[in-house]
């Protein structure tokens, strides 16, 4: 792996805090230019005279006295001087963090589940952390559809990767899925939205070695490679291809990290109203590439948006219901190609930027509202304003982020909706 590429990825993900803490403690000032004589017994110290006599004088003992207070003074001042300045660096080094930790998304109660705002299953929110699994979504002849488990995801985040093509990151937490797949190869931006969980975990089916290095490396991850450390929670199906047959569940993934038991705080702001700037948005339409343009199709009687391609409806094979969502976030994102290929030839990954803000819609209740999203770092969850600046909050429920890359939203008609 390129050490600079490496280093980038490092910095950018805080884990550069450690080391800029260390920096910032200074070594203590060597007393190099005084006479330790000053150490040694009030009776036993001596000056030399002022004038030209080799003779040295004896210290009177009010001399001896005031010459010892002061140089008792004097380390006191060191110490201070020393202390205060390395706690000072400390605090600075450290504050980046703290800070950054806190937004303006409300914490939930122990009962409502932290990533839809819904009433937890039984009650209490399952003492786990956010788990991401990577999902294929290749069109036609791929065999990655239908995918199984979408729907029992608190969020899905929808994203490009190399030739425009969109794969998925299935985010649970709060419910269970005895089925997820078929699961793919992890990519950059995976880890970019994963931090804002904290804690999480990431599971993946193999992947580029920087990128899989970079996640096994990752301080506040818990990476899994269902090709490697974590095969034992993946099962090979027989009804479909290769690579597109790997599967695994929410029960076998969380038992390979049985010590992560702390549940993520919420990513986004939820309210019920709507703002005056919402319009009715009965179709949303998002042309991302040949065989990848989708159509969500607002079902009034669920209270959900259904999700279809070409026409057809899109089923969640685990349940064989369509897959569907309470809220849409079309984020329109700038991008990169990154330094590695995904194969010979190609060009490197898509690296979407999922921080900063940017343009975007909001869609919920049959209508939709034009946003703007705020992610001041990557420890922080997304906020959304309308054009007067007020917070726009989702509703509460299912959430697929679409990330649209900006040079597709640029071309008229890409996103499109209908009354």
């Amino acid at each position: 792996m390129d050490d600079v590429h490496d280093f980038h990825i490092y910095n950018e993900m805080g884990g550069n805090q450690e080391v800029e803490k260390r920096k910032s403690i200074h070594k203590l000032p060597e007393l190099t230019t005084f006479d330790l004589n000053f150490l040694l017994p009030l009776h036993s110290v001596a000056i030399k005279k002022t004038n030209n006599s080799n003779k040295t004088t004896k210290l009177t003992k009010d001399k001896k006295i005031a010459i010892g207070a002061g140089v008792l003074v004097l380390i006191v001042v060191i110490v201070l001087i020393t202390t205060i300045g390395g706690s000072g660096k400390k605090t600075a080094a450290t504050a980046p963090v703290k800070n950054s930790t806190s937004t303006s998304i409300p914490a939930v109660s122990a009962h409502v589940c932290p990533l839809t705002d819904l009433p937890a299953p039984n009650g209490i929110v399952p003492a786990r952390p956010a788990l991401g699994v990577k999902i294929g979504n290749e069109p036609p002849p791929g065999d990655a559809r239908p995918q199984s488990g979408l729907n029992e995801a608190d969020i899905v985040y929808d994203t490009p990767v190399e030739g425009f093509l969109m794969r998925y990151i299935a985010i649970y937490q709060c419910h269970n899925a005895s089925q997820i797949g078929p699961t793919r190869s992890v990519r950059w931006v995976d880890q970019r939205i994963m931090r804002q969980f904290i804690h999480p975990i990431l599971i993946s089916a193999g992947g580029i070695n920087p990128d899989v290095s970079s996640d096994q490396n990752a301080k506040w991850l818990s990476y899994g490679d269902l090709l490697t450390t974590a095969s034992s929670a993946g099962v090979r199906t027989t009804n479909r291809q290769p690579p597109d047959n790997l599967y695994t569940s929410t029960a076998a993934l969380y038992g390979l990290f049985p010590k992560q038991t702390t549940p993520p705080k919420p990513v986004f702001q939820y309210t019920k109203s709507l703002p005056s700037s919402a319009k009715p948005a009965a179709d949303v339409g998002i042309n991302f590439s040949y065989g990848t343009d989708v159509l969500w199709k607002w079902d009034p009687t669920l209270g959900q948006y259904i999700h279809t391609y070409s026409g057809a409806v899109d089923i969640d094979a685990l349940t064989g219901k369509p897959v569907s969502t309470t809220n849409i976030v079309i984020q329109i994102v700038t991008y990169k190609f990154g330094p590695y290929p995904e194969s010979p030839g190609s060009t490197g990954d898509i690296e979407s930027k999922t921080i900063g803000s940017g343009t975007g819609w909001i869609v919920r209740n049959g209508k939709e509202i034009p946003i703007t999203w705020h992610r001041p770092q990557l420890i922080d969850g997304t906020t959304f304003t309308d054009q007067q600046g007020q917070t726009v909050g989702l509703a509460p429920g299912r959430t697929w982020v679409e990330l649209v890359p900006n040079t597709t939203a640029a071309v008229k008609g890409n996103i499109y909706f209908t009354k």
